[in-house]
């Protein structure tokens, strides 16, 4: 008789008061008032049934929120190709790729909730061979994707008793997708483990390694973190504010002067692409996947590697025009698994035009060479190129700070500290610091989906 072990370990209150470790708890509740309208989309698309730190945080973006929040309760509890406990165990695998302990413990409630079977949790051996094939497309999902090719999919469902239907591997890939993305959000957000009344010291024991998540997220020494970002004064941050304003202006200017050639774009796409080696957001070498979230990894040494290598002259890229979200994928996956895609793409949509033209205390700002800068960098890391973008903006756009939060928070979320986060954007609102840290927007957007 094999005995489920214990899911939980002890760990230690966190170091900050509210849903996140980054945003004082006022500036969440001033950013979002939590209002009628987010209780609203709580009572009807939360699967825990309570406004957890995620929903909390997420919810400076109501807008965001609602289209998320509607995606996610498709995926997990309405009509699908997968049973309702292989969804949740999916979403655990997933998170365990980036040692997300906060979503690996969410889903094991969840997935008990659901009928799943309890030894399940015992680690990927005691799970079905079924779910055990999923192991390498999670791994090359989460970390690197571009080394997926069509033989991962014909091997999941070629002919046999564990093989997949497409239908339910589309489910599946969807799931592993938005379960990175929301990794990145967890880390790249400082998100606090759950208060919880019911226990002694009223931290619910959300983490299942020996840290919790803001342990890492403060740096475990928040008051030195934020001494550090202090040392930059007032009139420095507000001038760097300025000269970024500045070049978005010029930048747009310019563009409306004159375009570069194609030739000189190409040259702009492969330095940025070689100049992303140079920024490096620590050494890690050393890293422990503690035994607590590890039984949910297969290969668990296998992690993000520079998509252009140092010493490589002739880099593979792929270019986003030649398959599209909009002329390929969508149709695919809504297709296979009905409707997502529609939810899909309205997340899509909304996340990458969402904007309030402003940007710290400036109001009637043009940001969109700014939210395109940041996309495309994401993507130019994962070796995806626009044709028609100049990668020359990146560099006039992005600070090296912003590009170490961004790189760290795309890559390797668990990786990600307070002071990191504190030393971008100074001048900037946490509410808009949040925005460059939505899930759909850090994490490689629709490409994932389909690529």
């Amino acid at each position: 008789m094999i005995v489920l072990q214990e899911k939980r370990v002890q760990v230690s209150p966190p170091l900050t008061r509210g849903p996140s470790a980054f945003i004082p708890e006022n500036e969440v509740m001033q950013a979002n008032g939590l209002d009628e309208r987010t209780n609203l989309l709580v009572e009807e698309y939360s699967t825990s049934g309570r406004l957890d730190n995620i929903t909390q945080v997420m919810s400076i973006h109501t807008q965001y929120l609602e289209s998320f929040l509607r995606s996610q309760f498709y995926m997990l509890r309405m009509d699908g190709p997968l049973p309702l406990p292989y969804r949740h165990y999916i979403a655990i695998m997933a998170a365990a790729r980036h040692q997300c302990s906060y979503l690996i413990n969410m889903h094991v409630d969840e997935f008990l909730k659901t009928g799943g079977i309890a030894e399940w949790l015992n680690g990927l051996e005691y799970i079905p061979q079924r779910l055990k094939n999923l192991n390498e497309i999670n791994k090359l999902l989460a970390h690197r994707p571009w080394l997926i090719t069509k033989e991962h999919i014909q091997k999941l469902v070629k002919t046999g008793e564990n093989n997949w239907s497409l239908p339910e591997l589309v489910h599946a890939v969807v799931l592993l997708a938005h379960y990175h993305a929301l990794a990145s959000f967890v880390f790249g957000s400082g998100i606090n483990p759950e208060r919880d009344p019911d226990t002694s010291n009223g931290v619910r024991l959300i983490a299942v390694n020996n840290f919790c998540v803001c342990d890492l997220a403060n740096d475990n020494n928040i008051e030195n973190a934020s001494l550090t970002s202090s040392n930059f004064g007032i009139a420095d941050s507000l001038s760097e504010l300025e000269a970024l304003m500045e070049r978005m202006k010029r930048l747009q200017e310019d563009k409306e002067d004159e375009e570069a050639s194609q030739e000189e774009m190409d040259t702009r796409f492969e330095k940025e692409k070689k100049e992303s080696l140079l920024v490096i957001s620590g050494a890690f070498d050393d890293e422990i996947v503690s035994t607590d979230v590890s039984r949910y990894v297969e290969d668990p040494g296998f992690g993000y590697k520079d998509f252009a290598r140092r010493g490589e002259d002739h880099l593979p890229t792929f270019r986003a025009q030649d398959y599209t979200w909009e002329n390929h994928g969508f149709s695919l996956v809504n297709r296979l698994y009905s409707d997502i895609g529609h939810l899909l793409d309205e997340k899509f949509r909304m996340v990458y035009n969402l904007t309030y033209n402003t940007m710290a205390t400036h109001e009637d700002v043009d940001t969109t060479t700014l939210r395109r800068a940041l996309f495309n960098y994401v993507h130019c890391m994962y070796g995806i190129r626009y044709d028609d973008y100049d990668y020359g903006e990146v560099n006039q756009l992005l600070e090296r700070s912003l590009k170490v939060y961004i790189k760290t928070v795309t890559c390797y979320p668990e990786r990600t500290t307070k002071r990191m986060y504190d030393s971008y954007w100074r001048q900037f609102k946490h509410s808009e610091k949040v925005r460059a840290a939505q899930p759909d927007w850090l994490h490689r957007g629709p490409c994932v989906v389909y690529k």
